[in-house]
């Protein structure tokens, strides 16, 4: 998006994903309580959903770590796409994880697969956390059995950031870039950037790759020209 013709090197953030790296806040309260709550469950499964960037990732990571701890540390927790999951690979997971990870529910899956999936770790005694953009019931499943089992899944919404949030999400942002930024340019970016966790994680990244081409520090003139950048590449995207 920065409109230059310098190159620079792509250096990867590299995010953290510890229990106390995680920020707390009303928007994921419930999801962090019941992640918390493993291995009393309500229910063998849990789907936690919200918007790109809102920290299911992460909370997925501690759930996994939480599992390790309470059972035979090291246990290894996969982590499969749900448009990944195939029939002949089903019992393979079971026999090998009694806990897993289906990320990013949507309708380009393997419906049948995943229906013998929920069934065999339901009825084994087994642990399935799904993450979503949004709830399973809202999906509509072409398999009706799938359809029925996914709606009783209880359901935990991410919601949106307020100021506070995005504030704590901004200074994790550059943090994992090895970035430290000032209170005042918080403050402006807060005021002035589209309220969702989506396009604080692009501004950090638009911010960072404009530092890094114009050999400067972050500044507010930096976090304007990111803020022009983003805001006009939206609009593009619009029409």
């Amino acid at each position: 998006m920065v409109k230059n013709t310098q190159y620079t090197f792509d250096f990867a953030p590299h995010p953290y994903f510890g229990r106390e790296d995680f920020m707390v806040a009303k928007c994921n309260y419930e999801a962090v309580k019941i992640i918390d709550a493993w291995p009393q469950w309500p229910f063998f499964a849990i789907c936690l959903y919200g918007p790109s960037g809102c920290g299911k990732t992460h909370l997925s990571r501690i759930f996994a770590d939480n599992v390790s701890k309470q059972t035979n540390y090291p246990y290894h927790i996969p982590y499969l796409k749900a448009q990944n999951i195939k029939m002949d690979s089903v019992y393979d997971s079971f026999e090998k994880h009694k806990c897993l990870v289906i990320e990013d529910l949507n309708n380009n899956i393997d419906e049948e697969a995943l229906f013998h999936l929920y069934n065999l770790y339901r009825n084994e005694n087994g642990f399935i956390l799904l993450t979503s953009e949004q709830a399973p019931a809202r999906w509509h499943f072409k398999l009706p059995d799938l359809q029925s089992r996914l709606n009783i899944v209880p359901s935990v919404a991410i919601g949106e950031p307020d100021d506070e949030m995005l504030s704590a999400l901004i200074v994790k942002l550059f943090a994992d870039r090895q970035l430290i930024i000032t209170p005042d340019l918080i403050s402006y970016m807060v005021k002035n950037m589209q309220r969702s966790f989506s396009f604080c994680n692009r501004l950090v990244a638009e911010i960072d790759t404009i530092s890094l081409i114009r050999k400067r520090a972050v500044s507010l003139p930096i976090i304007k020209e990111a803020l022009a950048n983003l805001n006009e590449t939206i609009q593009g995207e619009l029409f």
